[in-house]
């Protein structure tokens, strides 16, 4: 619905009557129309590439563990789709990216809870610090850490309730995964708060359009 405000002028010289605010408020009220839509359009192609960015980072990037595993880097771009996009397009592009590296990599059975464990991750990732920090910037990276420290141990503790329940393991034989999920929380942890620390001194966020937490604050 538009806003129309007539403001009648007459001209001095002529007497005949003008209006020019109806206009203007239309195309005002059509701009902010269109941004909403770009903004929406933004987000979704932005999770659309961090969904694929988790799967290929998932699966592809391993780095190698002194307890002779590996770790991949899929973490930290799920803490970062929270980040960057806010708690339900980060949910959607974090759960989904990280059930379609399950799903290609071979494990069916880990594909439900993947999708709500790292979707979860991505929420605690996005409202943590925002909700902390209340848009104060220099209580940012202290809730930023609190967020991802909070986001790893939904991913640790939702994995061994998973493996112990749904799979049925036991509690017990689920112990097993628990080390070396540990690991994998403290590299997503450390590069999500690599990546974002470049990615802050940017116009990448800002162009974008996204939500944007480096701030403590949401950008539209």
């Amino acid at each position: 619905m538009n806003l129309q405000v007539d403001l009648i002028i007459y001209d001095k010289m002529s007497g005949i009557p003008t209006c020019g605010c109806r206009v203007f408020i239309k195309h005002y009220w059509g701009d902010i129309k269109m941004k909403k839509e770009t903004n929406r359009f933004t987000l979704l192609t932005t999770a659309a590439i961090m969904m694929a960015l988790i799967c290929v980072m998932t699966m592809v990037i391993k780095i190698p563990t002194p307890t002779k595993g590996y770790v991949n880097l899929g973490d930290s771009f799920v803490l970062l789709s929270g980040w960057l996009l806010g708690p339900a397009y980060g949910f959607f592009a974090a759960g989904v990216g990280s059930a379609l590296a399950d799903l290609i990599s071979g494990y069916p059975v880990y594909i439900p809870g993947t999708l709500v464990i790292k979707g979860l991750m991505a929420v605690a990732a996005a409202l943590i610090p925002a909700a902390i920090s209340r848009g104060k910037e220099k209580y940012f990276h202290i809730t930023w850490i609190a967020g991802l420290i909070i986001a790893e141990i939904i991913m640790i503790l939702g994995y061994y309730l998973y493996e112990a329940f749904v799979i049925g393991l036991g509690f017990v034989p689920a112990l097993a995964g628990v080390a070396g999920n540990a690991m994998q929380a403290i590299a997503g942890a450390l590069g999500a708060y690599f990546f974002s620390a470049i990615i802050s001194r940017t116009d990448i966020v800002k162009s974008f359009g996204v939500f944007e937490f480096t701030k403590g604050g949401k950008k539209q």
